[in-house]
C-alpha cells in the first residue's frame, strides 16, 4: 500500500488531540505550560513536535513486534527523551494484523534527530533487536512523518 493511501485512510486527525492530552495529562510543568484563560500551549512549548509512525510488518511477526515494543522499546525510547503518545493496531484490513502505529513526541525536530541517533546506537536496543530477529527481520518498512500541533487543535488539561 502507498503511503499516501495508508495515510489517508489512517484517522489522523483523530489520533493528534488524543496526543495533545497524552502529553499534558499528568506532566507537572504542564499546568505550567498553559495559558489560563484560552488553555492553548504556552510559547515555549511551540516547539514541541510529534512524529507519526507506522510500521509494515512482515507476515506473521506482529505479536513478535508487540511484544518487543511492550518489554524494551517503549523504555529505550524514553530513556532517549522520546515520549510514547499512543499505540494502535488497526481493526480493518488491508491492515489489520500487519500495521503498528504510534506517536511519539520530541521537544524538536533537533532534539528528534539527537533521540534517534543515541537510541540506534544504545547496546541495550542493539542486544533487544537482535535477539527479537534472530529468526528473521519483523518489520518490512517504516513510514515516519513529523507534525506540528495546529493553533486551533484543543489541548486537554491534566486532570
Amino acid at each position: 500500500m502507498k503511503r499516501r493511501a495508508l495515510l489517508q485512510s489512517l484517522p489522523v486527525a483523530a489520533l493528534l488531540p488524543a496526543a495533545a492530552w497524552a502529553v499534558s495529562f499528568g506532566s507537572p510543568e504542564s499546568s505550567e505550560k498553559m495559558e489560563s484563560q484560552d488553555k492553548m500551549p504556552a510559547k515555549s512549548a511551540s516547539t514541541t513536535v510529534y512524529e507519526l509512525r507506522v510500521y509494515h510488518v512482515i507476515e506473521g511477526k506482529l505479536d513478535d513486534l508487540l511484544r518487543r515494543f511492550r518489554e524494551h522499546t517503549m523504555h529505550i525510547f524514553e530513556k532517549h527523551g522520546m515520549k510514547n503518545i499512543a499505540y494502535w493496531t488497526p481493526l480493518d484490513e488491508p491492515l489489520k494484523g500487519r500495521t503498528l502505529v504510534y506517536i511519539l513526541a520530541h521537544a524538536s525536530r533537533e532534539a528528534a534527530t539527537a533521540s534517534w541517533a543515541a537510541f540506534r546506537e544504545d547496546p541495550e536496543w542493539i542486544t533487544v533487536r537482535d535477539k527479537s530477529e534472530a529468526n528473521g527481520k519483523l518489520v518490512e518498512k517504516i513510514d515516519s512523518t513529523f507534525l506540528t500541533l495546529t493553533d486551533f487543535s484543543p489541548v486537554y488539561p491534566s486532570a
